[in-house]
């Protein structure tokens, strides 16, 4: 008997897109080993010489005029893309989208970005008879993502499912299953072992993400940071910006032993384990990731638009608050005060079970009629041993 097949499609803007779409398809895999799922970027792979400058005129627009790319999301927040727009993006990119399709011959295409959606949609216009899942990655629903062709859309919470419900996507299409994160997120470690395995220092611990793109804040936040470097420990991780990591160890004020400065890193799951606070852009990803972690979140320079809207749904719940100079000093006296014993250590929240960080992976292969194995029962009763936990996050 065939295994069953999933093909998930993305597009590189941004980080998040394509980490959904790995998290979900190592998610499937580990609760359904004989399920096959492959990942590709879609119009990366089929347009490898324009796509680049594509996604770098974008990476560049987010970086220097972050207010334009908000004011084209409000503009355009109520406009699903066209049929005409639908046809040049296939013209232009996904020309052979339909060749590749029939050659993997999918059992189910989950797409976790708008533009591979849309031109699957169209392909399912055209005849194309295969079920198109489309999970939206982030806490907002931009017109963008609804297609008329789509069989069931993933959404991260109740609010999200309101918002396409009222862009006339009937309910029983819309499963809130929280936004997919890989299962390294899944299990949380020993925070004092793994300090000591990963060589850091058993004290008030700060990890900041700069995003994929390393992406920071200002100077005065920074102040606040460095100004407690004696007593706190700082790791930054600054995604793939070469040039921000060679600043900062060129930097005389970071060279410090309470201070780690790294790239890229693939153990983010493990370095939320060990710290006591993210400070983060609000990407939808690293959003979930540190929900899944149970990890008090300050968000900084959230592109206006869809990162402005995750902010707004982890701070109303929360799980975080906008950074600023006075709250990282609230922040980091709070910390100090628990491990002094001057104040009741908080411990770390579980997510309501449909925010669990499985239950995405789990909902696919129910609906693929694939009940999930593997792991999950006992996974599920470790996590449901500690559901008495609660996280205080605005001290």
């Amino acid at each position: 008997m065939r295994k069953k097949r999933v093909l998930l499609f993305s597009e590189g803007f941004g980080t998040g897109h394509t980490g959904a779409a790995y998290a979900l398809a190592e998610g499937i895999k580990l609760l359904s080993p004989d399920v096959q799922c492959r990942v590709m970027e879609l119009g990366t792979f089929l347009n490898p010489t324009v796509a680049p400058w594509v996604l770098s005129a974008y990476r560049k627009t987010v970086s220097r005029q972050p207010k334009l790319v908000g004011m084209m999301y409000k503009t355009q927040y109520n406009k699903p893309l066209s049929r005409l727009t639908k046809m040049a993006l296939h013209r232009v990119f996904y020309s052979h989208a339909m060749q590749v399709i029939e050659q993997l011959k999918p059992d189910l295409i989950i797409c976790t970005h708008p533009l591979p959606a849309a031109v699957i949609s169209r392909l399912k216009r055209m005849g194309l008879n295969v079920p198109l899942y489309t999970v939206i990655t982030d806490y907002d629903a931009h017109a963008s993502w609804v297609n008329s062709e789509v069989d069931r859309y993933l959404v991260s919470t109740t609010r999200v499912k309101s918002i396409l419900t009222g862009r006339g996507i009937a309910a029983e299409l819309i499963t809130v299953t929280g936004i997919p994160v890989h299962p390294k997120f899944w299990e949380r470690y020993n925070k004092s072992q793994l300090r000591k395995e990963m060589g850091l220092a058993d004290i008030p611990t700060v990890l900041v993400m700069g995003g994929g793109w390393g992406l920071m804040f200002g100077k005065e936040v920074m102040r606040s940071l460095t100004a407690r470097m004696n007593e706190v420990q700082l790791i930054f991780c600054m995604g793939s910006n070469d040039k921000a990591v060679a600043k900062m160890h060129a930097d005389p004020l970071l060279n410090h032993p309470n201070v780690r400065i790294l790239g890229y890193s693939s153990e983010i799951n493990k370095l939320m384990d060990a710290s006591d606070l993210l400070i983060t852009k609000p990407g939808g990803m690293t959003c979930t990731e540190g929900q899944a972690k149970g990890i008090p979140m300050l968000f900084y320079s959230a592109i206006p638009g869809q990162e402005e809207k995750n902010c707004q749904y982890f701070v109303e719940v929360g799980l975080a608050e906008k950074l600023d100079s006075e709250v990282v000093n609230k922040w980091l006296t709070l910390l100090l005060r628990e491990y002094a014993g001057q104040a009741e250590p908080r411990t770390r929240r579980i997510s309501p079970e449909r925010h669990q960080p499985h239950h995405c992976a789990a909902t696919v292969l129910g609906l693929m009629g694939k009940p999930a194995g593997g792991p999950l029962e006992p996974w599920t009763a470790r996590q449901q041993a500690r559901s008495d936990e609660a996280v205080y996050v605005t001290p």
